[in-house]
């Protein structure tokens, strides 16, 4: 039976109103773990679309079990609320650290923790929205026992609460809580306030409902968890620096958040040195010659006075230009300047691009390259997208039809567009579309290759996140108004990929992909 009064410190009004601020300090704490969850599976393991819809769908799922389940507590609401917020901080507290580590220090390597770092993020998803998915019902219980009010009010007050709660959790979690303390503080931090809210608010108000072992079982619990939380933020930078590690190897230079990502320069030498955007490899200098000879030189067969590179902030792309003579200017849109600053500042990454930045014909704009297009003047005789992966999914409105359609606009007549379009051999379905939304965007087009055991020399090795190394291999399309040509260049070795005709006998129905219907994925 639920008990239907209790004697209260403070009146009932008073007491009503700290049972709201309760709901909406769990509600803002309650959203800022989801979005965590959110932004850790995008940036661990990729594909933000489809992580996003997993964590939520299987969160929501969870709430329901969790608002069932809180059925056969509300005879004890006080107490098992108490406990209910003692559980959510510690598990949302900690899921950050706990999923970080399983990327780290298991990965994807075929043992048995094979993809832990997956299955983590659907059991916190479970247990997190279980935990939610229980506050309101107890709630419910509690604030009627505060003063007791018809059902459709008191469901009215408390989501109320609920919803302005999570807007503030929402708006703090990626202005003010990432910027300032970082995914892993930020979620130690938010367990920390979880607990305190539901303890102060157990103690507070329904304190005399408690027995005296259930006072001091609660008591001890909240000690606990806020001395875990504690440690862990002690102890936070220590672990950044260890998982760090375990990612990239032992020989970490720089590591900086920029506004954009997580960048990570690893060895010292030409031939050693990595560069890491959001965990994964984006330059090797083992083998980024290859890549970059690949998408400049054969689109600079021809009149090249004027070149645009979309991305290349590292400035190897503009190395590779301006070794051909008759450039003129070099205009690079890059999004994150923070990689242009590295580009120029660090010794290694600065003498890895021949200090481009220090020649005068080379200018740098920082701003996305889609809207950069949209009010872009004058023409180029090449432009060179030189962009993430188009299976990331902030990157497929770049490798879209509308966003081809715009870099034609800035083509000169005779002008040719080289587009990286990730690896042939592993990723065939995502090049062929790429290909095919060039087709769509109106430009011939000639698909080909560098790298790989086709390609006629051994490529280069690639450093995963576990540090394992394997074939790297790259795919690109030139694409012109009129047919283009694509001249077998001594210092590239490039090769064709094969012809449409051939790729639609096992890829049928290739189609082109646009903003509203993206057909990559990761």
């Amino acid at each position: 039976m639920i008990e239907s009064s209790v004697r209260l410190p403070v009146s009932p009004g008073a007491g009503r109103f700290l049972v709201l601020a309760g709901v909406f300090t769990c509600a803002a704490c309650g959203l800022v773990y989801e979005l965590e969850l959110v932004a850790l599976a995008s940036y661990l393991i990729g594909d933000s679309v489809t992580q996003a819809s997993v964590v939520l769908s299987v969160m929501v799922f969870a709430m329901g079990i969790g608002s069932l389940l809180a059925k056969r507590l509300r005879c004890r609401a006080a107490a098992w609320f108490g406990l209910v917020e003692t559980a959510l901080a510690l598990v949302g507290g900690c899921s950050a650290m706990a999923l970080y580590a399983a990327f780290a220090w298991t990965g994807d390597r075929g043992e048995v923790w094979a993809h832990g770092s997956r299955y983590l993020f659907v059991a916190f998803s479970l247990a997190i929205g279980v935990l939610i998915g229980a506050e309101v019902p107890l709630l419910m219980v509690l604030i009627q026992r505060v003063r007791r009010q018809d059902a459709s009010g008191a469901v009215a007050d408390l989501f109320a609460a609920d919803y302005v709660g999570a807007l503030v959790g929402g708006l703090a979690f990626p202005f003010l809580l990432l910027p300032v303390l970082g995914q892993l503080t930020g979620a130690l931090f938010t367990g920390a306030v979880n607990a305190v809210a539901g303890g102060a608010l157990v103690f507070g108000l329904f304190g005399r409902d408690l027995s005296t072992r259930g006072r001091w079982v609660l008591l001890a619990a909240n000690v606990l968890v806020l001395s875990v939380l504690a440690s862990a933020a002690v102890l936070v930078d220590d672990f950044e620096r260890a998982a760090r590690r375990a990612v990239y190897g032992g020989d970490v230079r720089v590591a900086v958040q920029t506004d954009v990502q997580e960048v990570v320069l690893t060895g010292g030498g030409r031939g050693s040195l990595d560069l890491f955007l959001d965990g994964r490899l984006r330059i090797s200098g083992r083998d980024e010659h290859r890549y970059h000879q690949g998408l400049v030189h054969p689109a600079m067969r021809g009149p090249h006075a004027r070149v645009l590179i979309l991305g290349g902030g590292d400035g190897l792309a503009a190395r590779e230009v301006l070794r051909h003579p008759g450039v003129r200017r070099v205009d690079v849109v890059e999004l994150d300047a923070g990689v242009v600053d590295l580009a120029r500042r660090d010794p290694e990454l600065s003498d890895l691009n021949a200090h481009v930045y220090r020649d005068p014909r080379v200018r740098v704009v920082t701003a996305d390259a889609f809207r950069w297009l949209r009010s872009a003047r004058g023409t180029y005789d090449v432009v060179l997208c030189d962009l993430p992966d188009p299976g990331i999914t902030a990157s497929t409105k770049l490798y879209s039809q509308e966003f081809y359609g715009l870099a034609t606009r800035v083509l000169a007549a005779d002008g040719r567009i080289a587009v990286h379009a990730g690896p042939v051999s592993t990723r065939a379905r995502v090049f062929w579309t790429v290909e095919a939304t060039l087709r769509a965007a109106g430009l011939k087009t000639v698909p080909y290759r560098v790298g790989g055991r086709q390609s006629g020399f051994a490529a280069g090795p690639d450093r995963t996140s576990e540090g394992a190394r394997a074939p790297r291999d790259w795919g690109f399309v030139l694409a012109a108004r009129s047919s283009p040509v694509l001249l077998r260049a001594a210092d590239s070795e490039v090769v064709r990929a094969g012809t449409r005709a051939a790729a639609r006998t096992w890829l049928p129905g290739t189609a082109p992909s646009t903003l509203v219907h993206p057909r990559y994925a990761n």
